[in-house]
């Protein structure tokens, strides 16, 4: 499977900074976090055709509560994440941590990832403290990055909303795809989506439930209550943005994906080290995809979102 299609490009792939893991505590102590190393994501990458791999935080993410701690370790991964590039440079990109939900300091770190440490684009993760993305307070972080055209990576975690309800399965399963129909919905209805139109938005696991919400919401009259946020509609706004097929490796949760939007909105992600690469090469492959969809999917369309993987 690796020869048939060479540089491949993981849109969905972790990196454990030794700042990162000595501020997460217990899960630190996860067997494939303890199991990450440089050699052993090199060797994922190499037997499935992995060209580069985009890099950023698995849950839960940087925001420890305290204002300081969580600005001083956005700026380390950062800067963990740049010389990991430097050293590799043809096989990793990199999604830079901001330091939420301070919105002076979400800004520094911004300019201070794209313009300084060059890179690719911005992680959030899909809640902070409870407040969704779309969210009114988070209105200025919108703005810029709308300015800037940037390639935005949402990644869900478990919100403090819902720590407790079914604490006894494990929030990768259920819950973190639900905090991205939750905050996929909050950028919707709250308009951040039709008022920000250049951002450049990547959402995990197949859209979690949102190809099959979609017509939910449209059957439920959210195009007449919500006239204003969405004039142009639920469909428009949602089919804009691109989802990548991490941990979606079956029919059913590609069947909802494909039939909703263009395989131009598709991108190759593995969720390593929690998710391997090759469950989803075959998932594409048995579906019947045309070779060129399998090579939008597989590298094409993560050039056009990022033009320097094109060399």
């Amino acid at each position: 499977m690796a020869a048939a299609s060479a540089k491949r490009i993981d849109i969905h792939h972790h990196f454990f900074a030794p700042e990162y893991l000595a501020a997460i505590g217990a899960q630190a102590q996860r067997p494939e976090v303890k199991g990450w190393s440089l050699q052993a994501t090199f060797e994922e990458m190499d037997k499935n055709g992995v060209a580069t791999a985009m890099l950023s935080l698995s849950p839960p993410g940087i925001h420890r509560g305290d204002r300081a701690a969580t600005k001083t370790l956005a700026r380390a991964v950062n800067e963990h994440a740049k010389r990991l590039r430097e050293a590799h440079p043809d096989r990793f990109g990199h999604f830079a941590s901001v330091p939420m939900p301070n919105m002076d300091d979400a800004l520094a770190e911004i300019a201070y990832a794209l313009d300084v440490l060059k890179a690719d684009g911005v992680q959030l993760m899909t809640s902070y403290r409870d407040k969704w993305l779309g969210d009114p307070d988070f209105a200025p972080l919108f703005a810029e990055l709308n300015k800037r055209r940037a390639l935005v990576f949402v990644h869900p975690l478990l919100p403090d909303c819902c720590a407790g309800a079914l604490n006894w399965i494990p929030p990768a399963m259920m819950e973190f795809t639900h905090d991205t129909n939750r905050t996929v919905a909050s950028l919707l209805f709250t308009g951040t989506l039709t008022r920000h139109p250049d951002i450049r938005w990547v959402f995990c696991h197949a859209g979690a439930a949102v190809p099959i919400l979609a017509g939910r919401w449209v059957t439920t009259h959210a195009e007449r209550m919500f006239k204003e946020q969405i004039p142009n509609g639920v469909d428009a706004e949602l089919k804009k943005l691109h989802y990548d097929i991490a941990l979606a490796s079956n029919k059913p949760a590609l069947a909802a994906l494909f039939t909703y939007v263009p395989v131009s909105q598709v991108l190759l992600g593995s969720d390593y080290p929690f998710g391997l690469t090759e469950p989803g090469l075959r998932a594409l492959d048995q579906f019947g995809l045309s070779p060129a969809d399998l090579d939008a999917i597989h590298r094409g369309n993560a050039q056009r979102l990022i033009p320097r993987l094109k060399g």
